[in-house]
């Protein structure tokens, strides 16, 4: 009898985990359309495109420590919201207009409050309207507001991806190198390296034959291609969750992929080599692999980090 309970109790586990998943997907989504929803009003407003209203919310979201499942998580400092002399920090928007601020009301309340994603998106989108609505002008507009090329940059490539697919619900990844074909990694991040002098390892080597097709693991723009001392022939890509993936060694690129490109999960960039360690055209010092490392940018720095336990992770969702 005790078996029976015991399978019961297990098949009800199983339920309420399945349950809780689905409610939890399903939240995220409303979430997005949330989101989404009060990009294509502020674009309505403002006449500026919502995509790049999505982007420096996607930007702020990953560069803070928690999310807390905030529909909006652009946060504009104080003094420029409120104005220097609205030291009360009053809500009122013709208050806050009077100090100078740049707060205002989306909503229709007459308050400018930060915490409310309407009042957010029409302060920035109004914000962006001062310096023009070009792509170049709101360029300009955020290195103003963030002062920080990185940022810009992050920013206006999320932009561009957003644009180019529609939507902003992006989680779709995929295994850097083809899994139909031979492969072998283990952890190498932090290892020691030698050449150029001692350093460490600031990626996962990923070994692989000659001509293994090498792909994107995300949503992103290539910023970066060519003949690079240590790696070789090398990509780098900016995702939408503000890190820069970096692939070495590589035998050769695709023939249609340039800077610039947007990318997503599964496009092949090229594939695995063994060139680096030497002046353009060197090869064949070590077997051949690719060399995959990942660096994040919190806002004000960017580091590596062990990409491991992704690799891990996306190679499961590929096969």
């Amino acid at each position: 009898m005790h078996y029976r309970y015991a399978y019961i109790g297990l098949l009800l586990f199983f339920i309420v985990l399945h349950t809780d998943s689905a409610v939890y997907a399903e939240a995220k989504e409303d979430l997005y359309k949330e989101r989404m929803a009060l990009f294509k009003k502020t674009e309505a407003l403002t006449q500026i495109p919502w995509y790049y209203f999505a982007a420096m919310d996607n930007y702020e979201r990953n560069i803070q420590k928690e999310d807390e499942g905030k529909v909006i998580s652009i946060e504009v400092p104080e003094e420029l919201w409120y104005g220097l002399g609205n030291s009360s920090l009053i809500k009122n928007e013709s208050l806050v207009t009077f100090f100078n601020g740049k707060g205002k009301d989306g909503d229709g309340d007459n308050l400018a409050d930060p915490k409310n994603g309407d009042d957010i998106l029409f302060t920035i989108g109004s914000y962006l309207l001062e310096y023009g609505q070009t792509e170049e002008d709101i360029k300009i507009a955020l290195w103003h507001y963030y002062k920080r090329d990185l940022s810009v940059q992050t920013i206006m490539n999320t932009a561009k991806v957003f644009k180019t697919f529609k939507k902003i619900n992006l989680t779709d990844r995929d295994f850097p190198v083809a899994t139909n074909y031979n492969y072998s990694y283990r952890s190498t991040w932090g290892d020691r390296r030698g050449f150029g002098g001692l350093r460490i390892h600031e990626g996962t080597d990923i070994f692989a034959g000659y001509g293994t097709p090498v792909k994107s693991t995300t949503y992103g723009v290539i910023e970066m291609m060519g003949w690079n001392l240590y790696g070789g022939w090398r990509i780098g890509i900016r995702d939408i969750y503000n890190i820069y993936h970096y692939y070495g060694h590589m035998s050769g690129y695709e023939d249609d992929i340039q800077v610039g490109q947007v990318v997503k999960p599964g496009d092949v960039l090229g594939s695995v080599g063994s060139t680096g360690y030497g002046p353009p055209g060197t090869s064949g010092k070590f077997p051949p692999h690719l060399h995959y490392g990942m660096y994040k940018d919190n806002g004000y720095s960017e580091w590596s980090f062990d990409p491991y336990p992704f690799l891990k992770k996306w190679e499961r969702m590929a096969k």
